[in-house]
């Protein structure tokens, strides 16, 4: 959410940056509302001092027998008091309309995101890696012979509808692998702090990270009122909130493996085969709560590792930094990372890192003490996919694909298969 101070003093600059991400001016609306509500409040406190100044005078009147002016007071102190009451209530009624509009904006990008409309103008940053040149026509992901039998789209489209999958033996234990392997190293050599974390959460959780009220169609809502979570970014960064924290609290770095859920509003057509874009996905997510001062560094070191699964998966990768065409609602800065897929013959997204700012904070009220005793402010929030589990999975059997039909399967994964480091055209793993 934005800082409406910030608003009062550089309307433009505002407007400035909503124009970089395609919108109209919304500085003069805002500030009518809040000129509007700052009125109510000023009015119901002159109101309520007009009130305690006539409640002085009753008793003073009756004490003097004077019993006109005794009923005139008790009237005006009745009169101011309901107006004191209507006044609150209309101006609550404009902060809950100020806070709604506020709600809906995006955040404002910073100055180093490349101006542009689509994907198509976001820049590449780094290259690792090099595409195989295969002598073959290369497979997508559920055309191969060995994944055929463990990746069942029929059985999960009877179970639950489109864009779902059933996987089993050897495919499911690679996925699973995929998990375990990106969980140990981010807490083993990354230092993040592995959290385990609920996927129900209650509405204004989805508020605190920005997925309500603007995207509520790209989310699931039980029939209690619960959202299942689209990302782990949602659990493990609302845990600042509401919160003040000391200043030896950040950063605070977490990973969790978890579940996620998204209905992919506005996708019918796109990625309807294999299992690039599912409703239910599982994902290795980075979250970190950092001091304002430290997040740009913050950034670069989450997209490090992030980077750095890829590389130990031996998958060729280029990053890129979103346009402001590209970039999602509450990120001031995002770099994606994107895998080689053969049987596509193009880069896909497999992470997204993004700084926040206090964006988030704002709407979670996440604040910490400076160590110099100064006023709370508001902690900086980050998150990023380390990586995306079914993806990463998508990417290996691609990139490991041969002639025969097998899949060599990455160096990293083999203490987590039993030293296995092929999967057979029989769909069975085995030894080189």
């Amino acid at each position: 959410m934005h800082d409406i101070r910030a608003i009062r003093e550089h309307p433009d600059r505002f407007d400035a940056g909503l124009a970089r991400r395609g919108m109209e001016p919304q500085s003069s609306h805002i500030l009518s509302i809040d000129e509007a509500r700052r009125g109510k409040i000023q009015a119901a406190e002159e109101a309520k001092a007009a009130q305690n100044a006539a409640s002085k005078q009753v008793g003073a009147a009756k004490a003097s027998g004077d019993e006109a002016e005794f009923e005139r007071l008790r009237a005006l102190v009745a009169a101011k008091k309901d107006e004191v009451a209507r006044l609150n209530e209309e101006a609550k009624a404009e902060d809950a309309r100020l806070t709604d509009l506020l709600m809906e904006l995006p955040n404002l990008v910073y100055d180093d995101v490349p101006d542009g409309d689509d994907e198509a103008d976001n820049v590449q940053v780094n290259e690792w890696g090099t595409p195989r040149d295969l002598n073959f026509a290369p497979k997508e992901h559920y055309e191969l012979p060995g994944v055929v039998c463990g990746m069942d789209f029929e059985t999960a489209a009877k179970l639950s509808g489109s864009r779902f999958v059933v996987l089993s033996g050897a495919v499911a234990r690679i996925h699973r692998a995929l998990a375990q392997f990106m969980l140990d190293t981010h807490i083993d050599e990354n230092g993040l702090t592995e959290t385990w974390t609920p996927v129900l959460v209650r509405e204004e959780m989805m508020y605190g990270t920005g997925q309500l009220p603007k995207f509520g169609e790209d989310s699931y809502q039980t029939t209690d009122g619960w959202w299942l979570v689209p990302t782990s970014e949602v659990t493990l960064t609302n845990i600042v909130n509401g919160l003040t924290v000391d200043d030896g609290y950040l950063p605070r770095r977490y990973v969790s493996h978890t579940q996620c859920f998204r209905s992919e509003a506005g996708s019918a057509g796109r990625d309807t085969s294999g299992m690039l874009r599912q409703h239910q996905f599982e994902k290795v997510e980075m979250v970190s709560i950092t001091h304002p001062d430290a997040s740009d560094e913050e950034q670069k070191r989450m997209l490090r590792c992030a980077e750095g699964i890829l590389e130990k998966l031996e998958l060729p990768y280029r990053t890129v930094t979103l346009c402001t065409g590209d970039i999602g609602f509450g990120a001031k800065r995002t770099f994606d990372i994107e895998v080689w897929l053969p049987g596509q013959n193009q880069y896909r997204e497999i992470s997204s890192v993004s700084t926040c700012g206090d964006f988030q904070a704002r709407r979670m009220n996440a604040r910490f003490k400076p160590a110099d005793g100064g006023k709370p402010q508001f902690v900086h929030t980050l998150n990023g996919s380390g990586l995306a589990v079914g993806r990463a999975l998508i990417a290996v059997l691609e990139n490991g694909q041969q002639a025969d039909g097998s899949v060599h399967l990455p160096a990293a994964l083999a203490g987590y298969l039993g030293g296995k480091t092929v999967l057979t055209a029989e769909g069975q793993l085995t030894t080189a």
